[in-house]
This record gives structure tokens, sequence and C-alpha cells, in this order.
């Protein structure tokens, strides 16, 4: 890992620590998200919000298999992290995802700033 760009290093470590968290105990995903503020649009992400969001979903049991990751540093210093993969909850049947996250460091630890997630439903 140590020949790697060091943006690929931390968003591939970010990461797989974020679904360990969210497979094992989605209540611990706390410390790694922080409240934003869009200065242009005015629009605010609220951290604790998503955070109740996550820990409502309705299935008891997760498991992410990560297909591929991508990472990229930002203008301002920041990482852009793409990952493509399947997860099953429950006894549900496999379904695709792709789930980008915008990865700040806040006082010397990496933190989720933004989030987009999108499950691939085809012919539903």
């Amino acid at each position: 890992m140590g020949d790697k760009p060091i943006w690929e290093q931390i968003g591939s470590s970010f990461v797989q620590h974020y679904y360990q968290l969210f497979d094992a105990d989605r209540t611990q995903l706390g410390a790694i998200y922080v409240s934003s503020k869009d200065t242009l649009s005015h629009h605010t992400w609220d951290m604790q919000l998503h955070l109740l969001n996550l820990t409502s979903l309705p299935f008891q049991k997760i498991q992410h298999s990560i297909t591929a990751q991508d990472h990229q540093p930002t203008p301002d210093s920041c990482i852009l992290s793409m990952v493509v993969g399947q997860l099953k909850a429950d006894d549900d049947q496999v379904l695709g995802f792709q789930q980008t996250f915008l990865l700040k460091n806040i006082q010397g630890a990496w933190v989720c700033t933004n989030e987009v997630f999108r499950l691939a439903l085809h012919n539903v």
C-alpha cells in the first residue's frame, strides 16, 4: 500500500473502516461524519439527521462487498472517494450500489462531510 499516492491510501482505509462499521453496528458511524454547509447554496448537510436515517433503516443485518473503489484529491485538499459494490440486507436479494464520499481532514482526522448513495436497480 506504501507505493500508492497518499489520497488512495487514505481513501481506501476510510472505505474499509466505513463498511466494517456499517455492517457491524451502524450506530458507531457518528465518529466519521461531520455536518457541513455549502456557502454558495446555503444548503446544510445535517450529520445527526443522516445518522438517524442510517440507524432507522428497516433491516437487521447487512453485508457489503466492494467491487471497485477510486479516490481523487480535490483542489481544496479533500479526497473524493467513489465505491461500487454489492450489498445484501437480511434475506433480500443481492443488490448493486454506488456510493461517493467527500473526505476532509479536520483536526488530524479524515471525516465524511458529504455523501451520495444509490442502489443499482434495473427493471424494477
